[in-house]
């Protein structure tokens, strides 16, 4: 299908032979050209090119697809009760949003998740066309603003994580540096206070203006009862991350930090993740001035910190950050008498083994095979995590734990078999890498639960500086960190993913988008060359579902020509 990149005539969109890799590559060289003219100081043409990324055909087709296809809330609707699941309906849900017209925006349904502290999180669900019009005025006003964020931001960004934050914390906290003391801050409800004048201000008069306005003031419905939104962005918009990075920019000027060459010239240090933040420095008299200058800086933009959760402590009684624990503990053996680690946090442990237990409880009477089929992620994703950090003690005794509600499920399951037999039917050297005769599992299908301690610790390699994947000179730099990412996925489809350098075969975008991964053999059949890795190339699912779509079609068109024939 011929994808043009702006502006066409009225189109009827076939879902099911889009050229992904050419929708791909457009929306991705005008991220990287309003980046560079951004970095130019050129704002006229960020400007134009913006408007030319906000008509793009493509870049409506990405949003779609990540919307309907890639996001979480994916099958969650809005007010208007609208979930667009198939090929047909996204086609037109394209068309639809590349027809110009007056848009108004609708309000957002008000949803309650449960938080890490018990209490609940507010969620505002737009629709599901809000939602790809955000999408698209994202990929719009994102790469304009990756070329201004400061570096010490990490939250919600293009090819930054949670990892490079503890990253830049342990350069940060090491016993041989002076910023000893912490400023450990908590915005009270960041995203619901966060004032819209002062928002709208720092995004000048930028193209798509006018729909962040609507977005910021359509309100939400609860329980059928309209009301107003004075302040705020709602959580669970796609652009809603963008906007709170947008607020909270310009931290490092407030403290004063001042950079050489990417190295941190002054006596205060801040690493922020979205609305988490702590801020280094040399003594607690300089920590408390730092908390009165954030209290004036946040009041400019409507936010407060939080007085319960706002503190100061010394890196000897160590903080929590984004699931982690960062202490100095005593060590003799050092020059300094003093050693970092950064391992799990007790509330982060506590909160798995309780996750954990429950999906025990739940499965009481299903197989071995269904207790693998909903553990192993849950267990594969928290060790990934964790990994970066010092946790194989941690990891140990997970394990042990694990053994334990292995055997109460067995006893469950088999209460008048001898223990022998339950041995046998259930435990084994069933993972060929490893020497452990006793890994639970299913002997009849060959699967096995996976144990913590099979995850070796791995380091972090910290981003560099203000460094962002819109930037066209980083390319190979960029492709690198990709490839890394795929330690983190099983076995045989990490082999893979190195093998394609971690880029999709399909549509030529990264494995790592968000997506999930299918293996597709290449030559179909039943030889023992099918599994072979030569046969075998790592896809997203929506791009194998597209191969095999275009692969059906031509056989019915080759059938077709036969019975002509």
């Amino acid at each position: 299908m011929q994808i043009p990149s702006v502006n066409g005539t009225a189109r009827l969109t076939d879902w099911q032979t889009v050229n992904w890799r050419r929708a791909e590559k457009q929306v991705r060289n005008l991220r990287q050209r309003i980046f560079r003219a951004s970095q130019a100081g050129d704002l006229q043409k960020v400007r134009s090119l913006q408007k030319l990324m906000l008509r793009s055909y493509s870049n409506t087709l990405v949003s779609v697809r990540r919307v309907t296809q890639i996001n979480d809330g994916r099958n969650t609707p809005g007010v208007d009760h609208v979930v667009v699941k198939t090929p047909r309906a996204r086609g037109q849900l394209v068309d639809q949003l590349q027809t110009f017209q007056p848009w108004r925006a609708r309000p957002t349904r008000r949803v309650y998740i449960p938080k890490a502290n018990g209490t609940l999180r507010p969620l505002g669900i737009p629709t599901v066309i809000d939602r790809c019009l955000q999408a698209r005025v994202k990929n719009a006003l994102e790469p304009y603003w990756e070329a201004r964020f400061e570096g010490s931001s990490y939250g919600f960004r293009p090819g930054r994580s949670a990892h490079d934050a503890i990253s830049k914390i342990y350069g940060l906290a090491c016993p041989n540096r002076r910023k000893k003391w912490v400023v450990d801050a908590d915005i009270k409800g960041a995203f619901d206070h966060i004032d819209h004048a002062a928002l709208l201000q720092a995004i000048g008069l930028c193209p798509g203006r006018e729909l962040i306005k609507q977005w910021l003031k359509a309100g939400y419905l609860e329980n059928a009862v309209f009301h107003p939104t004075e302040a705020g962005t709602p959580q669970g918009g796609v652009i809603s991350p963008l906007l709170a990075n947008i607020a909270l920019h310009g931290m490092e000027v407030a403290l004063g930090m001042k950079y050489r060459r990417d190295h941190i010239e002054c006596s205060r240090a801040v690493v922020r993740y979205a609305d988490d933040f702590v801020v280094f420095c040399e003594s607690r008299e300089d920590a408390e001035t730092i908390i009165q200058i954030l209290a004036a800086w946040l009041g400019r933009r409507g936010l407060t910190l939080s007085t319960e959760k706002t503190r100061i402590v010394h890196l000897t009684q160590g903080f929590d950050f984004l699931g982690f624990n960062i202490r100095h503990y005593k060590d003799p053996r050092t020059r300094t008498g003093y050693k970092l680690r950064i391992t799990p946090s007790k509330e982060s442990v506590t909160a798995l083994r309780k996750k954990l237990r429950d999906e025990w409880l739940r499965l009481r009477g299903t197989s071995a095979q269904a207790v693998l089929i909903r553990l192993n992620p849950i267990i594969r994703g928290w060790a990934n995590y964790f990994r970066r950090a010092v946790a194989s003690r941690i990891f140990s005794k997970l394990d042990y734990w694990m053994f334990r509600r292995t055997v109460r499920y067995v006893e469950h399951t088999h209460p008048n078999k001898p223990w022998h037999w339950k041995k046998n039917r259930y435990w084994g050297q069933l993972n060929p890498k490893r020497k452990d005769t006793w890994v639970f599992g299913d002997k009849r299908t060959g699967g096995y639960l996976l144990k913590f301690s099979w995850f070796d610790i791995e380091r972090h390699i910290l981003v560099k500086g203000r460094s962002s994947p819109d930037d066209p000179g980083l390319r190979e730099y960029w492709a690198k960190r990709e490839r890394a990412k795929a330690n983190d996925l099983e076995t045989r489809k990490q082999r893979l993913a190195r093998k394609q350098k971690g880029v999709c075969r399909l549509c030529g975008s990264s494995l790592f988008n968000g997506e999930k991964l299918h293996i597709h053999h290449i030559e179909p059949g039943r030889t023992e060359q099918r599994n072979a890795d030569d046969n075998c190339t790592l896809v997203h699912l929506y791009c194998h579902q597209q191969i095999h779509r275009s692969k059906n079609a031509e056989t019915r068109d080759a059938r077709g020509e036969q019975l002509l024939l």
